[in-house]
């Protein structure tokens, strides 16, 4: 199994389980005609396609800081308590029955390298965007690997600082960090195409006492 390096705090952390949640009831907003949204995990709600309007207003702050001819494509925004659960624990379950040897916590902890356990899940808060870069016509840039590959099938590349991965994958991530990054988001290591804000992630990543969105419902 792919283990991250020492130095990586994974999201399962006491650090940030510990990070208390001060809701700004900032609304939910949808991301479709304000930037370019992927449908491959489009659901029949429109759920992928919202962030809390705070991080949204910050995407396009990144958006219009990407050199010409590149964009951001928003692939998974927020998603509802119970899909997050389901993710979690199915990638928890193969886990388990793919290394027997792991202790129910070991799979918890190991699942949390790539999807949030739902207790801290920033997706369920609409802070957390998976997004990719893509050219003015569609087409996506190299990345290394595709959003949600896990770290088995891609033998750990799909970590942001992956070693093992293409000159061109390297750039393409360091373009997209240059965006991200003075827009106020942070990467979650493990996966190049993670970033949030407002979470308990980001809180610890940038020394905030607390989160500013919690766990919310997607209005009918």
């Amino acid at each position: 199994m792919w283990q991250p390096s020492s130095d990586i705090v994974l999201i399962s952390d006491t650090r940030v389980v510990g990070i208390p949640v001060r809701e700004n009831d900032e609304p939910l907003a949808d991301v479709r005609g304000r930037l370019r949204v992927d449908e491959r995990l489009a659901d029949a709600a429109g759920a992928y396609a919202h962030l809390r309007s705070g991080l949204l207003a910050r995407l396009e702050r990144a958006e219009r800081l990407l050199p010409d001819g590149f964009h951001l494509l928003i692939v998974e925004g927020y998603r509802p308590i119970s899909t997050q659960r389901r993710y979690f624990e199915e990638y928890r379950d193969q886990l388990q029955a793919t290394f027997p040897e792991m202790s129910p916590s070991e799979a918890y902890v190991a699942a949390s390298r790539y999807v949030s356990p739902v207790e801290v899940a920033p997706h369920t808060a609409g802070a957390a965007v998976d997004l990719t870069l893509c050219a003015s016509d569609g087409t996506e840039y190299d990345m290394g690997t595709q959003v949600n590959d896990n770290p088995e099938d891609s033998d750990g590349a799909c970590y942001t600082q992956a070693p093992h991965i293409t000159a061109d994958a390297r750039a393409h991530r360091k373009i997209l960090a240059a965006a991200l990054e003075p827009a106020g988001l942070v990467n979650y290591p493990t996966e190049w195409w993670h970033w949030s804000y407002g979470d308990r992630y980001w809180a610890l990543a940038t020394g905030q006492p607390a989160a500013c969105y919690g766990p919310v419902e997607l209005p009918a």
